[in-house]
């Protein structure tokens, strides 16, 4: 069962929320709030699996809270419930699970409920049930797991050449296809650790592996081409690190 926490200034919001959430067998609304320091003392007291969260409050903003959030060591899924939708990139950014608008669609939420449930199901498997926590042992398995719609797929690491955030959607690139993940970029980042892949790009995560070559492109950034012949951009950020990993 997912306990689950709904912040909202909006009671109409949350009414109709609870109401959908608990047409779901799996799910039990714990707590609700309305502004940020009432969410976290309900948080904190209820220890939910997910935060259902708005991201406009009368005086706070959910973006803060998410950010708040992500310091807890038992740190909730977030799931940002929201009528605007230019903060979809800031929302995963923040490790968000989903990203769902108003007016509510019960059919949207229920997919929002499975993938939850797919994803803690996946981890209960683990050693450990803490989200995006870094195994002990790097090489503890050479795959990665994904979740495409219904399904969780097992990947080999060797054969992905890059992960992206294309147009708000994350895009695992591999040999011979692409998956379009819910995943946030930064989910993939954390598990991945210690690995080949890592981040180049606010953007993108590649393979090391799979570059064939580096060409110099303006402003001391460069081009990275992918051995699929993909063009994957360098920021400055990630320049010293990438010549470290590489040796260039």
């Amino acid at each position: 069962m997912l306990k689950a926490f709904i912040v909202d200034d909006e009671p109409l919001a949350r009414e109709e929320l609870t109401y959908i959430l608990r047409r779901n067998k799996h799910v039990e609304v714990v707590g609700e709030a309305e502004c940020l320091e009432t969410a976290l003392e309900g948080i904190d007291r209820e220890q939910p699996d997910v935060v259902f969260l708005d991201i406009q409050l009368a005086e706070d903003n959910g973006l803060d809270l998410a950010r708040r959030l992500s310091e807890l060591d038992h740190r909730p899924e977030i799931v940002f419930a929201t009528a605007y939708d230019e903060y979809a990139l800031k929302a995963f950014e923040l490790n968000a699970i989903d990203y769902i608008l108003k007016p509510f669609d019960e059919g949207r939420i229920r997919k929002t409920v499975e993938k939850l449930i797919k994803l803690a199901s996946v981890r209960d498997s683990g050693p450990t049930a803490s989200p995006y926590k870094k195994p002990s042992t790097p090489d503890r398995t050479e795959k990665l797991a994904i979740v495409v719609e219904d399904r969780i797929l097992l990947v080999s690491l060797s054969k992905i050449i890059y992960i992206g955030s294309v147009e708000g959607k994350t895009v695992v690139a591999m040999d011979d296809q692409q998956y379009k993940v819910s995943d946030p970029l930064v989910a993939f980042e954390q598990k991945l650790q210690n690995t080949s892949i890592v981040r180049v790009h606010r953007a993108f995560l590649v393979n090391l592996e799979a570059i064939v070559e580096i060409q110099p492109w303006f402003h001391s950034t460069y081009t990275l081409i992918m051995k699929d012949g993909s063009k994957v951009p360098v920021s400055r950020t990630y320049m010293k690190e990438l010549k470290q990993f590489i040796g260039f």
